[in-house]
């Protein structure tokens, strides 16, 4: 019998060492996984201080815009700031530019750069940015400044080219090109009330003035598109036919000129100028097809826009309603064979 109770109290004594070990091991792991998450919080706590912004341009179905993408990017690697970089459907897409800016808004972004569609579609956006106090900076497509005034809202800054500076430019390439002779111009625009578009048209309409041997005959939108651009320049060449220059408010469309002109077996005779500097324009002009482009600098625009935003979010700097927004003029030159 006091073999049985030895070897019994033997027993109860093994099982209360082994829980306790159990318990141990137990509190370790658990100390162990509490470590891992605060190793875990204070990494994201460090990442926090990086500045992350949101750039939301206008489309990606262009070169131009598929540039400044690429620009911001790089530079974003180079500089150590997080970007993440979204864009409508197509230039058309108004509702959908506006969904990303809202969900933008609901993200933990520090700053956000954008290029509207419309001088007035993201203003609402724009003014719910300011009423959280993210900072605002407007890219290429320039804000209805006075209508984001009136609706309360403010940007910090304008990134852009000279667009009346690059029409005047690309009508003056085929005034020279035309010489003495001079001729019959026409233009084919962007998308009407688009602000760069109308700017340029502007600017061509300017530099074809400036010239008394220079007739402009014509001018018509293309709502930036290739096909339509092909189909409009068809028309005037048949409704012009001593047509001698066109000039095109973007290379897409100048492109598309291009192709009109050579399908009616005028190569050569009429001189064709676009704008953006696209690859594909450059290599026309390179072959002897187009005879220009106005080359702008979409990266370095884009570059800009976000610099700007994360200068002044670094600086705890903070717009108004009645602070003038800063300018950023982006130079552009001038492409020929």
């Amino acid at each position: 019998m006091k073999k049985a109770t030895m070897l019994l109290l033997s027993m109860f004594t093994l099982v209360l060492i082994l829980a306790a070990c159990g318990k141990e091991t137990g509190n370790n792991a658990q100390s162990s996984a509490s470590t891992n998450a605060s190793a875990t919080a204070s990494s994201d706590s460090g990442s926090s201080d990086k500045v992350k912004v949101a750039v939301i341009l206008k489309t990606l179905n262009s070169p131009f815009w598929a540039a400044m993408r690429d620009g911001i990017e790089a530079d974003a690697a180079a500089k150590g700031y997080d970007v993440d970089i979204f864009a409508a459907q197509d230039e058309t897409d108004l509702a959908g530019q506006v969904k990303i800016f809202e969900d933008v808004l609901s993200k933990d972004y520090d700053g956000i750069a954008v290029a509207p569609l419309t001088p007035v579609n993201l203003i609402p956006s724009v003014v719910e940015a300011n009423k959280k106090g993210l900072n605002v900076v407007n890219i290429d497509e320039k804000i209805d400044m006075g209508e984001l005034k009136n609706a309360g809202g403010y940007v910090l800054a304008f990134a852009t080219s000279d667009n009346v500076a690059i029409g005047e430019m690309g009508a003056k390439a085929i005034v020279d090109a035309l010489g003495a002779e001079g001729g019959e111009v026409a233009i084919v625009e962007g998308k009407a009330g688009n602000a760069s578009g109308e700017s340029r048209k502007e600017g061509a309409e300017k530099g074809f003035a400036s010239a008394s041997q220079i007739k402009l005959v014509d001018s018509q939108p293309a709502d930036w598109d290739r096909q339509k651009a092909l189909d409009v320049a068809a028309n005037l060449l048949q409704r012009y036919p001593n047509l001698k220059g066109i000039y095109a408010a973007n290379d897409t469309m100048a492109l598309g000129a291009q192709q009109a002109v050579e399908n009616a077996g005028k190569a050569g005779k009429v001189f064709v100028v676009g704008t953006d500097g696209d690859q594909e324009a450059q290599d026309s002009v390179a072959a002897g097809g187009m005879y220009a482009t106005v080359a702008q600098d979409p990266a370095n625009i884009g570059v800009s826009s976000v610099n700007k935003l994360i200068e002044a979010i670094q600086a705890k700097k903070q717009g108004s309603v009645d602070s003038e927004p800063e300018t950023l003029l982006i130079d552009a030159k001038l492409i020929k064979k």
